[in-house]
């Protein structure tokens, strides 16, 4: 059931993370860029990450050991980024809070003892 959970949130940050590779790409494509080649590069390594996590979720699904280290490293991430939006790095502010919360929620159930047993290498 908290693996189920744990799937479904980072799915849906796969959903996200496929959002915001549609909306870089439609800003590359419709504003004049300084560098095209690094604005390129963002929506590329964006993509990598958006099919990264729906691996990630769909492999949490099938209880895979290995999904406990990528989930827990994409939650980091996360945590950093969100950390950057309320330092005013990062545009908009408030979808610091959206991060944050989706990543606490991530790591509180990552390690619970369900979710641990069910991805524990036997």
């Amino acid at each position: 059931m908290l693996l189920s959970v744990l799937a479904a949130i980072v799915g849906a940050e796969a959903l996200v993370m496929a959002g915001v590779v549609v909306w870089l790409l439609l800003e590359l494509l419709t504003n004049q860029q300084s560098s095209f080649e690094t604005a390129a590069a963002i929506v590329v390594l964006a993509a990598i990450a958006a099919v990264f996590l729906a691996f990630v979720a769909v492999n949490l699904l099938r209880a895979q050991p290995w999904t406990r280290a990528a989930t827990l490293t994409w939650q980091i991430l996360q945590v950093v980024i969100a950390i950057g939006c309320f330092q005013g790095l990062v545009e908009p502010a408030g979808a610091g809070w959206y991060l944050l919360l989706s990543a606490l929620a991530c790591l509180l159930l990552l390690f619970t003892p369900p979710v641990v047993a069910a991805t524990r290498r036997v």
